[in-house]
């Protein structure tokens, strides 16, 4: 069985990457809904809706381990799917203990407030991400749990992916929006010191974003080190689900879009060329 790595679009390919530069021996499948992208302007009703039937079909492509590499899923649909869809799927099996009762769907969200305490001196933290991930408030309800005395500033920033997706965050006209969005986030909390970005394209943007940061005491916190760490945590603490994981060291693409278009827009993720598959969920 294998490891399901699941985005709306490109970004969770950064995730992959670094889970996979983490954990080479596995075997993982990777399916971007590119056709119904972008997820996060979208509903809650909607964004559920979408993600639940990218975990099925990656369970029914033989993962037993699936994870949400986007942020907008993560804080809109893991939830449910991990307390009411899981079960009903394991409770249809009649109480006996199969495969598919060790499927798991973890997503990127709790994993990197986690890392954020430690991390912050001020006591004040921003989160970029889309507006879905914004609306969804997952950010500061997640931080508060781990540790209830942050001060959590928010800031959508909803140019920042399709300029990834096009490929114009190469240019010099990109560095205007990555300085609006920034400085409208420090605006609203000059204390801040730590920045989590919230969205898996946006470490693209990493050299942009230091640029305009350089010379400020500000800490950021990019996701794919970090959900590669965890996983590998994880693996390590279930030695049952670890066990059923295949170790051939390959990788699927699968797209939900035209399969020439995606591995041409893959290339601004990853350092390989790739075979793609158009699937239909």
């Amino acid at each position: 069985m294998r490891i399901g790595i699941f985005d709306s679009g490109y970004g969770g390919l950064t995730i992959l990457d670094s889970i996979r530069k983490r954990l080479p021996g596995y075997d993982y499948v990777y399916l971007g809904d590119n056709a119904r992208a972008p997820y996060g302007t979208r509903s809650f009703e909607v964004i559920y809706r979408y993600t639940w039937q990218a975990v099925r079909y990656l369970f029914e492509q033989d993962c037993a381990l699936i994870i949400l590499a986007c942020n907008t899923a993560s804080a809109k649909a893991l939830r449910t799917i991990q307390q009411h869809d899981l079960p009903e799927v394991w409770a249809r099996d009649n109480g006996q203990m199969r495969t598919q009762d060790l499927r798991r769907v973890l997503g990127v969200i709790r994993p990197t407030v986690e890392s954020v305490p430690a991390q912050t001196s001020s006591g004040h933290v921003g989160i970029l991400g889309t507006p879905g991930t914004i609306s969804s408030d997952s950010y500061p309800i997640e931080l508060h749990k781990v540790c209830p005395d942050l001060t959590v500033v928010q800031q959508a920033c909803p140019m920042w992916v399709p300029l990834i997706e096009s490929g114009e965050h190469r240019n010099d006209g990109a560095d205007w929006f990555v300085a609006k969005y920034l400085n409208e986030l420090l605006a609203r909390d000059p204390q801040i010191d730590t920045i989590v970005l919230g969205c898996t394209h946006y470490p693209l943007l990493l050299p942009k974003i230091q640029r305009q940061l350089a010379g400020l005491p500000i800490r950021l916190v990019c996701q794919g080190d970090i959900v590669a760490d965890r996983l590998a945590d994880y693996l390590q603490r279930h030695a049952d689900l670890r066990g059923v994981l295949s170790q051939g060291g390959q990788c699927r693409y699968l797209t939900t879009e035209d399969a020439d278009k995606f591995r041409q827009s893959a290339s601004v993720f990853l350092s390989e060329l790739i075979d793609v598959t158009r699937v239909e969920l």
